[in-house]
């Protein structure tokens, strides 16, 4: 089976303070093969790209209204007169409070839903098939 990845460069910005955030260019990327997820891969000033995996659910769901709690939440808002939605990530290593560009996203999640649309996330797993090999042993 043949696998679909959708990927979307942008910036986002990472709020330091009400008055302070830092540009930080990141790489938002789906996989048919792994249809429940969005992997986001942060590009900060290291050797290598922080990584972070959540619900695409969560996201879909986040550019609409809050949702999320624990280790991802995300939200609609406006900054300055923009859409934007905001995710704050928590781990043990730290926090960190994300602004993504609401269009860019919402396009990108688009592309997304029509690779693997909802409620058909399953049958991309071929777990169908993995059963009917079994049982016909």
């Amino acid at each position: 089976m043949e696998h679909t990845v959708v990927e979307r460069e942008l910036e986002l910005r990472l709020i330091l303070s009400p008055e302070r955030s830092v540009c930080v260019p990141a790489l938002l990327s789906y996989r048919s093969d792994d249809p429940f997820a969005v992997h986001i891969a942060f590009h900060i000033n290291s050797e290598h790209p922080v990584h972070w995996t959540f619900s695409r659910e969560l996201l879909v769901e986040g550019v609409f209204r809050p949702c999320g709690h624990g280790d991802v939440r995300v939200w609609p808002t406006k900054v300055e007169g923009r859409s934007v939605v905001l995710m704050a990530l928590s781990s043990p290593d730290g926090d960190a409070l994300l602004e993504a560009p609401a269009a860019q996203v919402s396009a990108w999640l688009e592309r997304t839903l029509r690779v693997v649309p909802p409620g058909t996330e399953g049958g991309q797993l071929g777990i169908d098939g993995a059963l009917d090999q079994l049982l016909a042993r």
